[in-house]
């Protein structure tokens, strides 16, 4: 603060151009964002002090935790930027703060830097303000199916000849790729979470999406009302709003949030009316620039996108809204579509046992995106359980109730089970339940012999894995839950082959 208690002076736009020298800046957080946002304001001249309430130890044995803070810290102490572990609080004489987006506003030093009317951002905002004029972003929000369409829209992109990469919550930091040489002529498709959006507030992309919401985090945005106005900020001024026409809530935000003097571009399952991209015979139609009687630009077939359920084939119609506002031809669209890889855990199919389907969607971890995975099968054994962020009983029985036609039987884990439990009792009391109530390494071999007696009972097509919950009750996270699976499902194969 200033003598008479106004803000301090704040560098003038833009900030790429901005002398930084002597501007004190408080980095909060020792993760994934927070220290390549401290080596860039560092290189700017600022005075940088990273904060971090992690011990930090050298003993990695010991605590491996506070060993990798430890290791990030000695890092950054390295380009002589300081470093204070074990601690949340405000560094005296802060003029910014950078928080990394999973610290909630509660933090010590947030709420100490908002009573002091200092400017909290988060590594976003701070590479928007930083990047250089020339770059363009593309940016894409949701509850769930944001990283595989931005990384659909990556594929799209390099098939169309730009220098393109997805950055952001995808798991690369935008602060790096944004500032490296070279980078003023890139593309980056950025994949934002309601946290990295909660700390932004001058980001404008070229074109934006908010794919779906559904109720997730509201442990931290309070409610879903506050999560999905978050969400909304992704539909700035400037920004043209690319809307999901099957989702009430990307409709609702569009309309609420954004520019009303720029383009709004509908997608959806359906046939596309003017305007519009959507499906039509089979194929990616997009009519944005047809009149009445003409039927569109064919961007591919729905077979071109891999695993071709509902829910991907919307992903890949927001990546190409996306793509082609940026101006990519329609052959690039499918060049890239027929490139693009999945990702692991993502409704990937492990493996066939008896004629039965095994699909392994582990990053499945709330109830819209089980509801998704489980509408792509019409006879399927459901693998489902852990622990059961945010849902309320309202959520389970929609999801059990939508399903149910499908379900020709459930396999129960993790440590909410019983609330699934009751949700199918409900709203699917014929549907036969397994609970398997083992929580030890060798507990998904048990899964997968309930699995298939009931696929062999009752006629299913498929088992599928797609927990509508969350994994650290039994395992590190979803990848290793899925990857757990795959082995199981490996060895049922082995046996059957044995048996055979």
């Amino acid at each position: 603060m200033t003598p008479d208690g106004a803000p301090p002076p704040r560098p003038s736009a833009p900030w790429s151009d901005a002398d930084l020298t002597g501007l004190a800046v408080c980095v909060a957080g020792l993760g994934v964002s927070g220290p390549p946002a401290a080596r860039a304001l560092a290189r700017r001249g600022a005075r940088v002090c990273v904060i971090d309430g992690q011990r930090e130890s050298d003993a990695a044995d010991a605590d491996p935790v506070a060993a990798r803070v430890h290791t990030q810290a000695a890092e950054l102490r390295g380009h002589g930027i300081e470093v204070r572990t074990g601690t949340d609080a405000l560094p005296a004489g802060t003029e910014l703060v950078v928080t990394s987006p999973g610290w909630r506003p509660d933090a010590p030093a947030l709420v100490a830097a908002n009573r002091a009317g200092i400017e909290v951002i988060g590594d976003v905002e701070l590479a928007w303000r930083l990047k250089p004029a020339g770059q363009r972003w593309l940016a894409v929000t949701a509850t769930n199916g944001k990283t595989t369409t931005v990384r659909m829209l990556e594929a799209i992109l390099r098939a169309a000849g730009y220098q393109a990469r997805a950055v952001g919550n995808v798991g690369t930091s935008i602060v790096d790729v944004a500032l490296e040489p070279g980078a003023e002529n890139e593309i980056l498709a950025v994949e934002l979470s309601s946290f990295q959006l909660h700390w932004s507030t001058g980001v404008r992309p070229e074109a934006a999406t908010v794919l779906n919401v559904a109720a997730d985090h509201v442990d931290w945005h309070g409610d879903l009302e506050s999560y999905a106005a978050d969400k909304g900020r992704i539909y700035a001024s400037g920004t043209t709003r690319i809307v999901n026409l099957d989702d009430p809530w990307s409709r609702r935000l569009a309309d609420r949030y954004g520019d009303p003097t720029t383009p709004t571009i509908g997608f959806t399952l359906a046939a596309p009316a003017i305007g519009e991209l959507g499906v039509a015979d089979g194929t990616l139609v997009d009519r944005t620039g047809a009149t009445r009687d003409e039927p569109g630009v064919v961007l591919a077939s729905v077979d071109d996108v891999r695993p071709a359920a509902p829910h991907n084939v919307a992903n890949a119609l927001a990546a190409a809204a996306m793509a082609r506002v940026a101006g990519v031809p329609a052959a690039a669209v499918r060049a890239g579509l027929v490139a693009f890889t999945p990702e692991d855990h993502r409704i990937a199919t492990v493996g066939t046992i008896d004629g039965v389907e095994y699909v392994n969607d582990s990053k499945a971890t709330n109830a819209h995106a089980a509801a998704a995975s489980l509408a792509a099968y019409d006879s399927v054994v459901w693998i489902a359980g852990g622990l059961l962020k945010g849902a309320q009983e309202a959520d389970l029985d929609a999801l059990v109730r939508a399903a149910r036609e499908r379900l020709r039987g459930v396999v129960l884990i993790g440590a909410d089970r019983a609330r699934l439990r009751a949700a199918l009792e409900r709203t699917a009391p014929d549907v036969p339940v397994v609970e398997i109530d083992r929580t030890d390494v060798n507990a998904m071999d048990a899964v997968i012999g309930a699995a298939r007696d009931l696929a062999t009972t009752h006629a299913a097509s498929t088992v599928l894995l797609a927990p509508a919950a969350a994994s650290m009750d039994m395992f590190t996270n979803y990848g290793e839950r899925g990857d757990v699976f795959a082995a199981a499902v490996t060895r049922g194969i082995d046996t059957a082959a044995t048996r055979d």
